[in-house]
């Protein structure tokens, strides 16, 4: 399944307007890298696609099995190495609910199979074209 996302710069330094289909964001860098900090910087919307997507895939699971779960948090700390081309992801899953020590075993293995998670531990080919 491909999806097409645009981003769109004009003159305002940083201050970027994404559309995918009917939805729309800003990203802008921090004030400190000369944006206006106005909305997410890339490497936070990165790891917002492993977190949403981890919560997502998890309440799937979670509803199907009917399991008494309210909330699920999830944290993701993204360290970027770019002398190394080396990034760590850190995630931090918690749940409001009971939760015991098999189900927890399988929701680790559930959020591993976020369609997300698998890109980012696949190999990766970006190809560009200028126009």
């Amino acid at each position: 399944m491909a999806i097409t996302v645009k981003a769109t710069l004009g003159k305002t330094k940083y201050y970027t307007e994404v559309v995918a289909g009917d939805n729309h964001l800003i990203t802008d860098e921090p004030i400190d890298k000369g944006g206006q900090n106005k909305g997410f910087n890339p490497f936070e919307i990165l790891a917002t696609s492993l977190a949403s997507c981890t919560a997502a895939t998890l309440r799937m699971y979670i509803d199907r099995k009917e399991w008494d779960i309210d909330n699920i948090h999830v944290e993701v700390e993204l360290e970027n190495f770019p002398l190394t081309k080396k990034a760590i992801f850190k995630r931090d899953i918690s749940f409001e609910g009971h939760v015991d020590e098999e189900q927890m075993k399988r929701l680790r293995s559930i959020a591993d199979a976020c369609p997300v998670h698998k890109i980012l531990i696949n190999e990766i080919e970006i190809e560009t074209k200028l126009s």
